[in-house]
């Protein structure tokens, strides 16, 4: 049976051994440099004392008296017993230049010759030395004793090396209680600290931590969805490529406020919010993005998570799909229509009045295939042509005149492939759409309008048009495709003139407004720009000016 092999060590836990060992060096470094230093230090104040001693007998007046007696043991011997005691040093030897002790800590020495080194005494020189005499290994200092110009003695004063042994234990003990309580407050410093970090790391070890990492690096730039985190101060902590995409941001925005990234004020305003926002809808300069955010709940600062949708396709695709439905109600009234044209055309006949069915029939197909021919000879793109004829059958459906300007053309070829067709349908279908509002509302008395609950802008307008009219201009030329949509209805307020473009803008109530804010993230997207202006017949007059670069590969239009 194969035992399962140990986990590793948190890395916190390898950190703490590790830490430790290095404590217990630094300390264990620390005691022995000081020992060897209180040691040099305590030998070094040995020789300093010992040498004060002897030059201070050496240099007596009654030592250069006592030698010169015939007996000099007997004055002198006291004199150097006295020095000692007052000293605390281990001897004081006072000699002959033979090297035949006058003093001596034991009497019975006294006359005995004196262990250890004289010569260079003699020659004048006060020196120091370790050496081992009658009283053990001391640590002594010789100097010589001068009478005129002549050395009449020498004297000897030195410290055991056992007391200054004994010293530096002393000192050693002390030493040693302070590495211990070093040791130990530096071991419960850093398992405080390592504790801390295990709560941190989750008890992972380094090579999971590694590979935690890893993961996370995969994850960020393999998710499709933007992913933001805001610090406390409201600055990003981390953005994925994605998010980077979305939002329309350079590499190198880490660690900057959110305000700074000059992002549209709504947007920027849900991404600073300090509650929940959930599938909020937002526009930036090329894109529509659904933002969720979460505030982030403990650590040392919160913040917030933010995950970002790209829905610019989704959104051009729900208005693709509002265009396809409108179609299918139109299809719908125009066969409802064709039904009842043709039960009128039956009856004509089975009136014996062929000539009145003839004309009745060949009328209305007469308007329509001119419309058609008009829009297909004067537009080449099939996309536009297709959705001009679809628009025009829902104004029809309206009451409202859908015209295609004289001065419209644009040739087969014309359009590059790098103009999104989905862009186009976006602009110009938004635009007729709005337009269409517009102008059949300006023209008919809207619901409320006998009670005078009609807004003010539209009750009080002195003239009506007679017919509701949508005015279309399409122009491909001069490096530039300009697509125009003029009404004849009410118009727009001059002090509204910016804020139609801004999302959720809207004179129709909520869930509206966001029509043109699409038209001009399209434009912005394509490096054009729209603009809005007071339109020929008195409504508003939108402009789409699209560069058309030269020599760039060419879209073809319909088949021949």
């Amino acid at each position: 049976m194969r035992l399962p092999s140990p986990r590793p060590r948190s890395l916190a836990g390898q950190l703490f051994a590790m830490q430790v060992v290095l404590v217990a060096a630094v300390v264990a470094g620390c005691a022995f440099f000081a020992y060897a230093s209180g040691s040099a230090q305590a030998r070094e104040t040995a020789t300093r004392q010992a040498r004060a001693v002897a030059v201070s007998v050496a240099d007596s007046p009654s030592v250069r008296e006592a030698i010169r007696t015939p007996d000099p043991s007997a004055v002198l011997q006291p004199y150097a017993e006295a020095a000692r005691r007052d000293t605390g040093i281990a001897f004081v030897t006072i000699m002959d230049p033979h090297r035949v002790r006058w003093t001596h800590p034991h009497t019975d020495r006294i006359g005995e010759t004196f262990l250890g080194h004289t010569a260079r005494a003699l020659r004048g020189e006060t020196f120091s030395e370790t050496y081992t005499g009658t009283l053990g290994p001391s640590i002594r200092v010789v100097t010589p004793v001068r009478d005129g110009g002549r050395i009449v003695g020498l004297v000897s004063a030195g410290i055991t090396v056992e007391r200054v042994s004994t010293q530096v234990r002393a000192q050693l003990g002390a030493l040693g209680l302070a590495a211990g309580a070093a040791l130990a407050l530096g071991g419960i410093g850093t398992y405080v600290i390592n504790a801390r970090l295990r709560r941190h790391t989750h008890g992972m070890n380094a090579a999971e931590l590694s590979r935690l990492h890893d993961y996370h690096e995969a994850t960020l730039h393999a998710v499709r969805e933007g992913l933001l985190m805001l610090d406390g101060q409201r600055r990003i902590a981390l953005i994925n490529d994605a998010g980077r995409e979305l939002l329309g941001l350079a590499p190198g925005t880490v660690g900057r406020r959110v305000a700074e990234l000059d992002l549209p004020t709504p947007l920027t305003g849900a991404l600073l919010a300090s509650e929940e926002r959930v599938d909020e809808v937002h526009l930036t300069a090329d894109r529509v993005i659904v933002v969720n955010t979460r505030p982030v709940v403990g650590g040392e600062r919160s913040g917030t998570v933010v995950t970002l949708r790209d829905h610019t396709e989704l959104q051009a695709l729900s208005g693709e799909l509002d265009s396809e439905r409108g179609f299918t109600q139109a299809l719908r009234s125009q066969a409802h229509e064709a039904a009842n044209r043709l039960h009128t055309v039956v009856s004509l006949i089975e009136l014996d009045r062929a000539e009145e069915a003839v004309g009745f029939a060949t009328a209305e197909l007469e308007l329509a295939q001119a419309l058609t021919d008009r829009v297909v000879g004067a537009v080449a793109e099939p996309v536009l042509a297709a959705l001009l004829l679809g628009k025009a059958a829902q104004a029809n459906e309206r009451g409202v005149e859908l015209v295609l300007a004289d001065d419209s053309l644009i040739d087969d070829g014309v359009l590059p492939a790098s103009l999104p067709q989905r862009d186009l349908v976006t602009v110009l279908g938004n635009l007729i759409d709005n337009a269409v509002d517009a102008a059949s509302e300006g023209v008919s008395d809207p619901p409320g309008a006998a009670d005078g609950s009609v807004p003010a802008q539209r009750a009080s307008s002195p003239h009506r048009p007679a017919r509701a009219r949508v005015t279309v201009t399409a122009l491909a030329g001069d490096g530039e495709l300009l697509l125009r949509v003029a009404d004849n209805g009410t118009g727009v307020d001059p002090a509204d003139a910016e804020e139609v473009f801004r999302r959720g803008w809207s004179t129709h109530g909520a869930g509206r407004g966001i029509g043109l804010a699409l038209v001009q993230q399209a434009a912005h997207r394509n490096g054009g720009a729209v603009t809005l202006e007071r339109g020929p017949d008195g409504g508003a007059e939108f402009t789409v000016r699209l560069p058309l670069p030269e020599g760039g590969g060419a879209r073809k239009g319909r088949a021949t």
